[in-house]
């Protein structure tokens, strides 16, 4: 006999911090999951923190709810939302991620309620995240508790648990809900998109994606159950959640997938008779529970202290090597993914990029400073694509000494996108400003002509009320090959995590003029000025260099790997001597409430 179980999963896009704003939106979601002849019973699953988005820092005490509240608000909204539905007894069982207030104090939770009952919502369970992520681009333990339970609880339909984001990262977590009779876990998470390069697994869309699928497949074929998985889409900060949500059967295999980077809906019926199919062809769960009491023995000698701490003095390099391996950061054979982008997945998430920055900030138009280089002309390219042509202003700076192919490349792409465009000579003010300064070297010079355009491009922002749009790559960032307050002042860049090798390889796809692309690299701000001139060394030398410096190898390892000494050198030089040029001014802290530091709300909130 079958047992049907429909669940949509539905991928959310938060406007961060607006709780009721998002919960207004829940509605066409209940009505367009409404279906009066359904068979058997349905469950709408949302992401982690779905109704205030998830990098809320200092935010999340004003963002939590209790569960009692937040499962009022939803039903309201059920009601609301479909009242034929509600007049006719027809329930709705919902799964949300939210920031959560109990006993007074916050934690990242999830709740399954059945909204629509007649005495009101029922919840029937609250799970509070175990393993809060405090690193890398995580500082979660900071703002909320940790959970310390992990169960499954029943169910209208049957038995059930939750878990969110990286509960799943550590497999114990889905055998104890497995053993305690789960047939269908549900997992939420606000994953962030990392990784760029192409793949060969047949898994559209960032390297995260394919680590979250191998997962929820893995969790799913051991235990014998269903993982409905959701993630959220959209951007905080620079960071995207990338979507792409799940179903895994008890055999490991996924039943659907939702989109990248979009807002979806999607209903999907499954067999819950398959639990006890796969169950009885390969019991795994089965003997796990004859050696559940052995293997219980052994978890309380793991917690008990060992009689000796032996530990080696240093870590050999081959063991680093494996090391980071196992994390997923390098390639088999050692060494870091490398600088390749799978450049189609790279547009469209910077295309979504640009909307969702310039939709949270209130702006439909953007401004960009033309060059006629090759950065600049990508990120027209990418601006004019999110937000239209139309909406995109490129701005011409010349200086007397601009080199003329600057002017006229620059005339070439904004010609090739067909966006409106402005020329701005910035001659007059520079000489204006160099006549109190008639000693002043190139250098200054150069950054007195960068700061002049900033005024210009800002200025012309607030005319187009147009956002200004950065252009400035890795590369650049991290050498510090710009001019402090100048180059990096736009608020939105879209090129700051591409090397300047990947920005290349960008433009081909992005058919920018190959005349652009195959010129030398220059900030034009001296006749004769080249980037690598500048550098003393390539871009493709020193981004493969600085690539595997970011992952933590050693000039040594380097050198041992058949780097050249001297080139290993002077990028390891040229990036540590430019920390400061990466980093906010420095503020001296005299109270509690330091911005930044203690006083914590996300710029974008």
């Amino acid at each position: 006999m079958t047992s049907p179980l429909t669940i949509a999963l539905a991928q959310f896009r938060p406007r961060k911090g607006r709780f009721a704003e998002n919960l207004a939106r829940l509605g066409p979601l209940f009505a367009a999951f409404d279906a009066p002849d359904a068979i058997g019973p349905r469950v709408l699953q949302l992401p982690e923190t779905a109704l205030t988005g998830y990098f809320l820092e200092g935010g999340v005490r004003d963002a939590a709810h209790t569960a009692g509240t937040m499962a009022r608000e939803l039903d309201e909204t059920y009601r609301g939302a479909v009242p034929a539905a509600v007049a006719a007894g027809r329930t709705l069982d919902v799964v949300i991620g939210f920031y959560e207030q109990w006993q007074s104090t916050l934690y990242n939770s999830a709740m399954y309620a059945t909204l629509g009952a007649p005495a009101g919502p029922v919840i029937h369970h609250v799970h509070r995240k175990v393993f809060l992520p405090t690193y890398g681009l995580f500082d979660e333990e900071r703002f909320v508790e940790r959970g310390r339970d992990v169960r499954a609880f029943d169910t209208p339909w049957g038995r059930a648990a939750l878990l969110v984001c990286e509960d799943a990262w550590h497999s114990l977590t889905g055998t104890i809900a497995a053993l305690d009779g789960a047939q269908v876990i549900f997992l939420s998470s606000a994953a962030p998109a990392r990784g760029v390069e192409p793949r060969d697994d047949g898994i559209a869309g960032p390297a995260t994606v394919a680590r979250w699928d191998r997962l929820i497949r893995d969790i799913a074929e051991e235990h014998g159950v269903f993982v409905s998985y959701v993630n959220l889409v959209g951007s905080e900060a620079g960071k995207a959640f990338w979507g792409a949500s799940a179903i895994a059967g008890p055999s490991g295999e996924v039943q659907a997938r939702a989109p990248l980077f979009e807002d979806a809906l999607l209903p999907v019926t499954i067999d819950l008779g398959d639990v006890a199919r796969v169950r009885a062809d390969i019991p795994l769960l089965a003997d796990l529970r004859t050696m559940l009491p052995e293997l219980q023995s052994a978890l309380q000698r793991l917690g008990q202290p060992a009689e000796s701490a032996a530990y080696d003095a240093d870590v050999a390099p081959a063991a680093r090597d494996a090391a980071r391996n196992a994390a997923g950061a390098a390639r088999p054979g050692g060494g870091p993914p490398g600088l390749e982008i799978d450049a189609p997945l790279v547009e469209q998430w910077l295309v979504q990029f640009i909307r969702d920055e310039f939709a949270r900030r209130g702006f439909t138009r953007a401004i960009v400073g033309i060059s006629g280089g090759v950065d600049s002309a990508v990120t027209a390219t990418l601006a004019a694509r999110a937000l239209g042509p139309e909406n995109v202003v490129g701005v011409r700076m010349p200086y007397c000494t601009s080199s003329a192919d600057s002017l006229e490349h620059a005339q070439l792409v904004i010609d090739a996108l067909g966006i409106p465009s402005r020329t701005v000579g910035i001659t007059a003010a520079v000489d204006g400003y160099l006549a109190q300064a008639p000693g002043a070297d190139p250098a200054r010079r150069g950054n007195i002509m960068a700061r002049v355009r900033m005024i210009a491009l800002f200025d012309l922002s607030a005319e187009c009320h147009a956002l200004p749009l950065g252009t400035g790559n890795k590369t650049e960032r991290l050498f510090g090959y710009f001019t402090w307050h100048a180059d990096d002042s736009p608020p939105v860049n879209p090129l700051g995590d591409l090397f300047k090798t990947q920005v290349w390889a960008l433009a081909r796809h992005l058919g920018v003029p190959e005349v652009i692309i195959a010129k030398p690299a220059s900030a034009d701000l001296i006749a004769g000025q080249t980037d690598e001139g500048d550098f003393g060394i390539s871009y493709a030398k020193a981004d493969t260099i600085l690539n595997w410096l970011l992952y933590g190898y050693a000039p040594a390892e380097l050198e041992s790997r058949g780097f050249d000494r001297a080139e290993v050198e002077l990028v390891r030089r040229r990036l540590e001597s430019t920390h400061w040029k990466r980093r906010l001014p420095t503020v001296a802290m005299l109270s509690t409430t330091a911005i930044g530091e203690s006083y914590l709300r996300p710029v974008d909130y």
